[in-house]
């Protein structure tokens, strides 16, 4: 049989995980493709890690394909290494094929495997094209030191059957999707989402005496108006009243002076 072994934390698995194992399944001719979940990378901070039961069982999900097999072997073996885990498949599978996929990403720190090296000459190797790292992964130093033994894509239906150290590249695959960046949008959601809870009360109480002094303004304004108009309503009518008094008393003065006339002639 040919297996392609496709390993990674898979947290989140994505889109890109299944294509790219699909175009190295259509590519390789290969029977079947099993996807090794690590228990935990060992170059890559695993504080914030999803639970391996979470992450096989989201591939799972996302894989749902009669081919591809999802297993915690790693965990199970208890292997920390790439190494580790294909040496210990090669010497119970003698009759099988083996082949690992990895994307250009992985190339590009393929150098910092422990016994990178001797995986190469462990396994034939198949590097899937990404949009980003495929235009650093073939200057990377793992791909110059491994560049003689690379075989061209045409040719990539004969790589399981090669001895190794023998590798290809794919091209075609063109997803920019990311565990990585996916997992950091994760936690940048969860640390925001206290945050958004807290906002609207704290948003309320700065609003409150804002709204609570329009109003009252308003009110002083409306009372104020109202106090204005009431008053030079009062003064228009007190003002006829005042008219009136003088024209009453003016007829009195005269009569006041007409009756100290008569009372003089009379004493006269």
């Amino acid at each position: 049989m040919r297996i392609g072994l496709f390993g990674g934390s898979f947290d989140p698995p994505h889109r890109a995980h299944l294509d790219a194992c699909l175009l190295a399944m259509k590519r390789l001719k290969l029977d079947r493709v099993w996807w090794l979940v690590t228990p935990g990378n060992p170059l890559k901070n695993t504080s914030h890690l999803a639970p391996l039961a979470e992450r096989m069982e989201a591939a799972r999900r996302l894989a749902s394909h009669p081919r591809i097999d999802v297993t915690g072997l790693e965990a199970v073996i208890n292997t920390r290494y790439t190494y580790d885990t294909i040496e210990w498949l090669r010497a119970r599978c003698p009759g099988v094929q083996f082949v690992w996929i990895m994307g250009a990403d992985n190339l590009r720190h393929f150098h910092r495997w422990q016994k990178w090296r001797a995986i190469a000459e462990l396994i034939p190797i198949v590097v899937v094209d990404r949009p980003g790292p495929s235009l650093y992964a073939s200057n990377s130093t793992a791909a110059q030191a491994l560049w003689r033994f690379r075989i061209p894509e045409e040719a990539a239906t004969s790589l399981p059957g090669r001895r190794p150290p023998v590798w290809t590249y794919l091209h075609g695959l063109k997803s920019v999707l990311s565990s990585t960046a996916l997992r950091a949008l994760r936690e940048k959601r969860k640390t925001e989402e206290p945050a958004k809870s807290t906002t609207p009360a704290a948003d309320t109480a700065k609003q409150a005496p804002k709204t609570s002094t329009r109003k009252a303004t308003g009110k002083k304004k409306s009372r104020s108006k109202a106090t204005t108009k009431k008053k030079a309503a009062t003064r228009r009518s007190a003002a006829p009243a005042r008219g009136s008094k003088a024209r009453k008393a003016r007829p009195a003065a005269k009569r006041g002076k007409v009756s100290g006339k008569a009372s003089r002639k009379g004493a006269k």
